[in-house]
Formats: C-alpha cells, sequence, structure tokens
C-alpha cells in the first residue's frame, strides 16, 4: 500500500521508505526531514498517536519499532526503512483489546485520555524490558543480571516517568501495571 509523498518537498529531499505499521507493509515517498509521528498521524491517518510537546518531553507520542518503545517525534522517518512499527491500534488483535488496553480500562488508568495511547505504548515496551532483565534507576544494584525485574511501584514509576499525564492518572497507570507484571 502506498500513502502518497508527505512533507513539503525540494529537489533531491525525498526518499521511498518502506515500513510495516500494525502488521501492514506501507511503501512510502517521505521529505528527508519528516518525523514518524508525521507519517503516522497525517500520511497513515493512525490518529491514536498523539502529538504533545513536539520535543520528545512528554511521551504522548510513544510508539513501538521492532519492539522498542520510542518517541515518534523525534526519530526521522527515512532511517526507519525496513522498521517494524506498531502503535496502539495495532496493539490488539481482531476487535479484542491487548491485555495493557484491558488493564488500563479495568484501573480506570486515564482522565481525559490524550495521554493514554503513549502510557499503554510505553507500559508494553516496559513489561518486556523488565521480562528481559533491564535495569532501571530504581533497579536494586544487587539484582541479579540478565534475570526479570520485578516491577515495584518504584520501578514503575520511574520506567514510566518520561510519559507525563496532566490529569494526574498516575496512581491508577501504576496499579494497572502492577496488575499485569
Amino acid at each position: 500500500m502506498s500513502a502518497g509523498t508527505l512533507g513539503s518537498l525540494e529537489a533531491g529531499h525525498a526518499s521511498s521508505v518502506r515500513l510495516r505499521v500494525n502488521g501492514e507493509w506501507y511503501e512510502l515517498s517521505l521529505d528527508n526531514r519528516v518525523a514518524l509521528l508525521d507519517v503516522l498521524r497525517e500520511g497513515l491517518g493512525l490518529t491514536g498517536t498523539k502529538k504533545g510537546c513536539d520535543h520528545g518531553q512528554c511521551g504522548a507520542c510513544t510508539v513501538l519499532v521492532d519492539g522498542r518503545r520510542v518517541n515518534s517525534c523525534l526519530l526521522l522517518a527515512v532511517a526507519l526503512d525496513g522498521a517494524r512499527v506498531t502503535t496502539v491500534e495495532g496493539l490488539g488483535e481482531g476487535d479484542g483489546l491487548h491485555p495493557v488496553q484491558e488493564a488500563f480500562l479495568d484501573r480506570d488508568a486515564f482522565q481525559c485520555g490524550y495521554c493514554t495511547p503513549g502510557q499503554i505504548c510505553s507500559t508494553v515496551g516496559v513489561l518486556e524490558e523488565a521480562a528481559q532483565g533491564y535495569p532501571s534507576a530504581a533497579t536494586d544494584p544487587d539484582h541479579p543480571a540478565g534475570e526479570p525485574v520485578p516491577l515495584t511501584g518504584d520501578e514503575i514509576r520511574e520506567r514510566l516517568s518520561g510519559n507525563l499525564c496532566r490529569c494526574g492518572a498516575y496512581p491508577n497507570i501504576v496499579d494497572a501495571v502492577r496488575d499485569l507484571s
């Protein structure tokens, strides 16, 4: 599938990029300066990923690239040729919700919902990082390297500290993540 050209093109400033977004391949002609966030929202119509600060400071634009959580506002799309991108729209299977989405609903871990897609994508990444034994600043220094990291309240708060919520749903977000660990 092709999404056409995205960005204001000048001679020599476009590249062909192939991305697998939510399981579907896209052949794109992109301005070399366009961010992944803009490709997702404006080029592919995936508006679940939000544009918050556009500076990588709020986490509203968090998506998964090759399974790792990233701020999509900071990534040039042309640097991701061949990458697998998962947005909040691509987490569930069919009409079913992803377990993280279910946990957020069960714990009422949102208010206005603007930050929720980024919080959910970040949580998916956090769960995988902890399961693989990646430490954070809150991880006990005596924790065995490479062993799964238990997700305590402090560990969850540290790992999700790059995702801001102006409504203050943090306690319920921590509870939702704790339910999944």
